[in-house]
């Protein structure tokens, strides 16, 4: 299979990456998506939607894996014009009881693994002179949250990335923007109390706070034409949280 519009959307078995490849898939995109655990989700996902959408297996730690999974991404899919870094991880902890190995840890998997696979798709774009990049930052980036200091510093370099890397990249018509959510009711924050939530969304302007399908929606757009003259930008999606 080959296709003009083929993304790569990293962790889209669940959450937000779910709603991401529904909602590229929507736009007439063909979408490679990773997994990490939960494979049998991955896989109904998958094949519920058919012969547009394959999963692959990808852990962020693997710092291999990036530049792997790209070939094989475009060996089964075709060249990749889109790409939606989604994937990542939490382990909160206060920061003067965070070991090392945590930090480490979390600014690998959430800031590296973007690094790792904008460097494995970059050299394919520039020769194909178009592509569109979204990294799926956080608003704990802009709006400190106790517990999350390592988790935010990775999801504000994020934003620093971005916008260097849209500089790097523009002449050849490639664009590399962000999206800041607010809170999504998501399995990645199914463990917290209905307390730490009503405090979480507190500053919400919206009732109906943020969903993941309106995460969604806003990637698709920073992926597509209709957003062709947006580069180096930080979308926030957050219900007016920071208004």
């Amino acid at each position: 299979m080959s296709s003009d519009k083929v993304a790569l959307v990293t962790g889209g078995n669940r959450g937000i990456g779910r709603a991401i490849v529904h909602a590229l898939v929507a736009d007439g995109w063909d979408v490679a998506f990773t997994w990490r655990e939960h494979e049998d989700e991955a896989r109904r996902l998958a094949d519920a939607i058919g012969a547009a959408v394959q999963a692959f297996q990808l852990d962020l730690r693997d710092r291999a894996r990036p530049a792997e999974l790209v070939v094989e991404v475009e060996e089964q899919l075709g060249p990749i014009v889109g790409l939606v870094n989604n994937a990542g991880t939490r382990r909160d902890a206060l920061l003067a009881a965070l070991p090392d190995e945590a930090w480490d840890e979390l600014l690998d998997a959430n800031l590296g693994g973007v690094f790792r696979f904008c460097r494995a798709v970059i050299p394919r774009m520039l020769r194909q002179r178009q592509g569109a990049i979204v990294n799926v930052s956080s608003l704990t980036a802009l709006h400190g949250v106790a517990g999350q200091a390592a988790y935010g510093a990775a999801k504000a370099g994020i934003l620093g990335l971005t916008r260097s890397l849209a500089r790097e990249v523009g002449s050849r018509g490639i664009r590399v923007n962000a999206v800041v959510p607010g809170f999504v009711p998501t399995e990645m924050v199914a463990d917290a109390s209905p307390e730490r939530v009503a405090a979480l969304r507190a500053a919400e302007v919206l009732p109906a706070g943020v969903s993941a399908n309106s995460v969604a929606g806003a990637v698709a757009f920073l992926l597509s034409e209709r957003a062709a003259s947006i580069t180096g930008q930080t979308l926030i999606v957050d219900a007016g949280t920071s208004a």
